[in-house]
């Protein structure tokens, strides 16, 4: 009976699963989706808490209850702009509890292999001493079968096993702790970028490719003694050198990148818990990993063709680096104060705004609706521009202005309003730097070159509300900032925005 509502329980999780991801990929359909996934998470951990082996209830609710408490606190304080940190340090977890799993399976085969040992029986089944007779091969058959049932659900598994199924959870376990370890120090190293507590730039060790071609060639060496003696010491040095291989791939990806970065430990996090999941034999956990680590991948390669970077130079790490010196800007940055800027709006007939990260830093969405509000009361054409790797976090703009409530069919993604462009009135860009440099298409030592960009310059005026005179995030100098239609809005985005409110008329 337990096993029946346990299976079916987690094949409707597994659908929600699949329509929560299904509704993720519209901004209408989102809000929806994301109760798609809470039912079908809450569902997946009542059926496995009153499921097969289920046990230890008190500590597990005690756990439950823990984290959603630390979820909720986590929840209410964290800012917008502190999301993809966030979501990094979400990855990170994920990592690290597959190589805690991973490494507990290990000790639980030791264990089975143990108590064998010690009641005189041979381990795994099938291989026990064909010279015996046939009565003796059934009395130990007979006896393992008795000493399986003593132990837990998962170790039960375990002692059931032969020989060759054995082999195979030594490498299906082998693999979640790779990649759990690889996702842990990688996300760590994004969450350092992405909260400023890491140098954004591309840093690798001399002879990086190579260092992590060496640490993967000495994994495969470890998985072959592993699987080949069940000894712990492969499984330890394989963790030093996974974890060493996360912390240099992300360590040598460019801050412009990171969006990239983010999607893909999404993607490695979900691979590591499928992995897992077979070796719990637990199917709802494949499935989810698999989903979760598709879609990752999907997605990271969606925004690399968006960048125009090649997907395995993503997964290698080997990008966001400069081939020579970049071209020199020359000119000055010419300041515009709020009467200038709202004396084009009121004259303009067509408006794009574009939105980055500097938007959420000021919390300047609410200021930015109201501003497109009162526009589109005159009758002016008011459109959003939203480039793939806008922010730090995938759509972490159509975020932003779905919470201030700006209309989803202004909002445009970068194909489908770059065109237009040129024959736009007024851009103005809050915040944003890599996804308007000009650099990306007229620089071929820039760190960004190639990567498709907004092309703001051909509109007739530009302003930039920008803090100040920096490079932001990713340190690269933006030509856009000294063009001679291009105009320095200087300051608080908030603030600037909000003083244009009351000048347009």
């Amino acid at each position: 009976m337990e096993y029946g509502f346990t299976t079916a329980a987690y094949v409707v999780a597994a659908v929600l699963f699949i329509l929560s991801l299904g509704g993720l990929s519209g901004q209408e359909s989102a809000k929806r989706a994301v109760w798609y996934g809470i039912i079908g998470m809450a569902l997946a951990t009542l059926a496995t808490l009153i499921g097969p082996g289920s046990g230890l209830w008190l500590l597990s609710l005690l756990l439950i209850a823990g984290g959603g408490a630390v979820g909720v606190v986590i929840a209410k304080r964290v800012q917008m702009t502190d999301m993809p940190q966030l979501v990094a340090a979400m990855h990170s977890l994920v990592g690290l509890a597959a190589v805690f799993v991973g490494m507990i399976a290990h000790f639980e085969i030791v264990r089975v292999m143990t108590a064998f040992t010690e009641a005189g029986l041979v381990y795994p089944r099938g291989s026990a001493d064909w010279s015996l007779t046939a009565t003796q091969i059934a009395d130990q058959f007979v006896a393992a079968t008795e000493l399986g049932r003593s132990f837990g659900t998962f170790a039960g598994l375990i002692a059931e096993k032969t020989a060759v199924e054995v082999n195979i959870l030594h490498i299906e376990l082998f693999l979640g702790v790779f990649i759990g370890a690889v996702t842990f120090t990688g996300s760590v190293v994004a969450y350092g970028k992405l909260a400023g507590r890491v140098s954004s730039a591309a840093e690798k060790l001399p002879g990086g490719h190579m260092l992590n071609a060496g640490a993967a060639a000495m994994s495969l060496i470890c998985l072959i003694w592993y699987v080949n003696s069940g000894s712990f010491a492969p499984l330890l040095i394989m963790t030093l050198l996974a974890g060493f291989i996360g912390y240099h791939l992300i360590m040598g990806i460019g801050g412009a990148d990171m969006p990239v970065v983010v999607s893909m430990l999404n993607s490695y996090s979900g691979w590591a818990a499928a992995a897992i999941g077979f070796s719990l034999g637990n199917d709802l956990l494949i499935v989810t990993g698999a989903l979760v680590g598709s879609s990752g991948a999907i997605l990271s390669y969606i925004m690399c063709k968006a960048m125009n970077r090649s997907f395995i130079s993503v997964i290698l790490g080997g990008f966001g680096t400069t081939t020579g010196p970049a071209m020199e800007v020359e000119g000055e940055q010419v300041a515009i104060d709020a009467e200038g800027v709202a004396t084009a709006l009121n004259d303009a007939d067509s408006i794009v705004i574009v939105p980055g990260y500097g938007m959420a830093v000021a919390q300047a969405q609410g200021a930015v609706s109201d501003l497109v509000t009162k526009l589109r009361a005159k009758g002016k054409s008011v459109r959003f521009a939203i480039h793939p790797v806008a922010g730090r976090l995938p759509g972490h703009m159509n975020v932003l202005l779905a919470e201030a409530k700006v209309p989803y069919d202004i909002v445009l993604e970068m194909d489908e309003i770059n065109e237009d462009l040129a024959k736009t009135d007024v851009v103005i860009v809050i915040g944003s730097n890599d996804i308007v440099n000009p650099a990306a298409q007229d620089d071929p030592n820039s760190p960004i070159a190639g990567m498709p960009v907004l092309e703001v310059w051909k509109a007739k005026q530009v302003f930039v509300s920008k803090r100040g005179q920096g490079t932001g995030y990713s340190g690269i100098e933006n030509p856009l900032f000294y063009k001679d239609n291009t105009r320095m809005f200087y300051g608080d985005a908030k603030a600037s925005i909000s003083a244009l409110l009351p000048k347009i008329d």
